[in-house]
């Protein structure tokens, strides 16, 4: 039995572009890892054309769209983030602050936010998974849709039997 894996749309490409941009380089690795998804994805050329810009010349996270991000596409942007500034295997103060601008920019609280850092973490631990162009970002937001939905089963289940 396959699932349907979650779409991700032109606007996660672009906010992982801003984060890779956030400390104020983007590596050709991350770049191309970047592009591969997206074209992976199956988006329009005019899509990947966008996506490929903004992944050689900066730009800002604060300029997303939030609101046509959903929960779990905001929460795998921070999560690549975390990935992103750990990649070099040390998170400087820059990238810190990077990467906690990410952050109140995506409207993530900081639970969810170590959450998902450790969830990044777990994928980049994979055979290879951190060199940039073997991540696998699929997984990682596998990872994150399974928990969110095992989150809000257990929520409802929760209030169910709060309500009996």
């Amino acid at each position: 039995m396959s699932e349907q894996k979650p779409r991700l749309g032109r606007d996660v490409y672009l906010a992982l572009a801003a984060v890779g941009w956030a400390d104020g380089t983007l590596d050709p690795d991350e770049a191309d890892a970047i592009v591969r998804t997206a074209i992976e994805e199956g988006l329009e050329l005019d899509e990947i054309e966008e996506i490929e810009a903004a992944t050689k010349a900066p730009i800002d996270v604060g300029v997303i769209e939030r609101q046509r991000l959903t929960l779990e596409d905001r929460l795998f942007v921070y999560g690549v983030a975390c990935w992103l500034t750990a990649i070099d295997g040390a998170v400087s103060p820059t990238e810190r602050g990077a990467l906690e601008r990410v952050g109140t920019e995506l409207g993530i609280e900081p639970g969810p936010r170590a959450y998902v850092c450790a969830l990044a973490h777990e994928v980049a631990e994979m055979p290879e998974g951190d060199r940039p162009a073997r991540y696998d970002l699929a997984a990682l937001r596998w990872l994150i849709s399974e928990r969110l939905r095992a989150a809000e089963e257990t929520r409802a289940r929760d209030q169910d039997e709060e309500e009996d």
